[in-house]
């Protein structure tokens, strides 16, 4: 297998880090010590980064806070085809304001939820892409039939592909036979691991991107494992991927976002506190990531 790097012409490719929002201690937004986690990223193997997506959390930010978080992605990256801010909205048209934000910032691509106010039918979904996308910048499909109740099929994303220009997806179902489906009937569709926990299963069916949360932490260490994996170079790539499995698939867990924080701070990359309505890791769930991270440390992962 190939590897498939990032480049300026398909930048939704590569590791794109979805990235955790440092807050200070009274809930503001750390812009100088976000700005410093988007360079170490990008400095430690990274190839772009994704704000306010969930992970970001994205949800309880005011208008001003989130699109200031984009300018400091770009600013901090110093190349706007690396970021691709998250665009979802409850509204198409709010969707479609973020995506147009994320223009005149000099973004490369958005990521973007289907509607997720109700259970919308293929109609919708399909006029919700074709809203965004007439912004004119690359536009990443967000499969998360969990959270959304709306679920992006391998048919129904082809119809997206071929009707409203997604030019990817991000697969976060958990279902990794879809991959195969996926690129039977789009092949030109090009499909991004969305959940870490299975990474290497996805990157083995073809996944030519990760839109990753543990690099917020390790990100060295995820960018050899994402390499590796996507290169076929299984000797590499399942022993890392053993290794910091038991941090990965947090990211598919409901605490993903205090998760990763936690393991953040634990490495000297601040994450801090989340906003509410999500509440700190306590009890058995903090003492397992710590545990978890511990054993990554100790292993060598950076």
């Amino acid at each position: 297998m190939n590897d498939f790097p990032w480049t300026a012409e398909r930048p939704w490719r590569g590791i794109m880090v979805a990235t955790a929002l440092p807050l200070r201690s009274d809930l503001s937004v750390d812009h100088d010590a976000y700005a410093a986690h988007v360079r170490r990223l990008l400095d430690h193997g990274c190839d772009g980064v994704v704000p306010n997506g969930s992970l970001g959390e994205y949800q309880t930010l005011t208008d001003a806070e989130r699109a200031q978080v984009v300018h400091t992605a770009v600013a901090a990256a110093g190349d706007g085809a690396r970021v691709m801010p998250g665009v979802s909205a409850y509204g198409s048209g709010e969707a479609r304001r973020w995506a147009e934000q994320a223009a005149e910032a000099g973004c490369g691509s958005v990521l973007l939820l289907p509607p997720n106010a109700y259970r919308a039918d293929a109609a919708a979904v399909r006029a919700h892409y074709a809203e965004v996308g007439a912004v004119g910048l690359p536009v990443v499909a967000y499969n998360n039939p969990i959270d959304t109740k709306v679920d992006l099929t391998p048919t129904l994303l082809a119809e997206l592909h071929r009707e409203a220009g997604i030019v990817a997806v991000k697969e976060f179902s958990g279902d990794v036979r879809r991959a195969f489906e996926i690129s039977e009937l789009a092949p030109d569709l090009d499909l991004l691991v969305g959940a870490d926990d299975v990474l290497l299963e996805l990157a083995l069916a073809g996944a030519v991107g990760w839109i990753a949360g543990y690099p917020n932490a390790f990100p060295a260490s995820c960018a050899e494992l994402y390499h590796a994996a996507v290169a076929g170079d299984l000797a590499t790539a399942l022993p890392l991927y053993r290794s910091l499995h038991p941090l990965l698939r947090w990211d598919s867990k409901t605490e993903f976002v205090q998760a990763i924080k936690v393991s953040m701070d634990l490495v000297g990359r601040h994450g801090g506190p989340v906003r509410p309505p999500r509440s700190p890791l306590t009890g058995a769930a903090a003492a397992a990531v710590r545990e978890a991270t511990g054993k990554a440390v100790a292993d060598g992962h950076r």
